[in-house]
């Protein structure tokens, strides 16, 4: 079982790398590809990475005294929000991507994912990508980006978690060095494969699918 686990974390990985969402560990292996190819603006991602690990440990310790029903039905309906917006989003112009550094929104970006990402145990690139896009990022490097960010939020929440119960480490590492290979090709078949409307699609189809995966478990 714990193989087939593996199984699907290298075909999960893989698809949800088109679109710099996923796994902590496996947007690592993301991640190592997009700094040796030189895509990653480290710059963009130092504020968002502040502000989403510290936010990420009040999430996931503010989160035994909220109710996870009213946060995740306030998280789908964002979920939605994004995934159409990604849909039908449009720019004038192909090169009208912006190249500056809005450091305050971007903190702002990060605290919100981070706290969001610890109340529900998930990663921040759900929250990240849309709200990035509606900066006016191009959506290769908002993929990058994400890939980069969630890792450092989703390891804070992972260690509060730790201290406050048991981990499986024998289904994280299988699970790990699967999602790791399966982001690596992904993330390399993305940037030199696809364009950024394409990117924004799929993008758009991997939220709208979160939404419809928790719409199935809370009702």
């Amino acid at each position: 079982m714990d193989y087939l686990i593996g199984g699907i974390s290298f075909v999960a990985a893989f698809v949800f790398s088109l679109g710099g969402i996923g796994a902590a560990i496996s947007l690592s292996g993301a991640s190592i590809s997009n700094i040796k190819n030189k895509r990653l603006d480290f710059r963009v991602g130092i504020p968002i990475i502040i502000f989403s690990f510290l936010f990420a440990i009040v999430g996931a310790w503010v989160s035994q005294y909220i109710s996870k029903e009213v946060i995740l039905i306030l998280f789908i309906g964002f979920l939605l929000f994004s995934g159409f917006m990604f849909l039908f989003h449009r720019k004038k112009e192909q090169n009208s991507y912006r190249e500056d550094r809005p450091y305050l929104a971007l903190s702002a970006i990060g605290a919100f994912a981070g706290l969001l990402s610890g109340l529900l145990g998930i990663g921040g690139g759900g929250i990240i990508s849309p709200l990035m896009l509606m900066l006016g990022f191009n959506p290769k490097k908002i993929t990058s980006i994400t890939a980069f960010v969630v890792p450092f939020s989703s390891f804070s929440g992972f260690l509060t978690y730790w201290a406050m119960g048991n981990i499986n480490w024998k289904l994280i590492i299988i699970a790990s060095l699967a999602g790791v290979a399966g982001a690596t090709l992904g993330t390399m078949f993305m940037q030199n494969r696809l364009k950024p409307q394409a990117v924004k699609k799929i993008l758009a189809f991997i939220l709208l699918i979160m939404a419809v995966k928790l719409i199935w478990n809370v009702f």
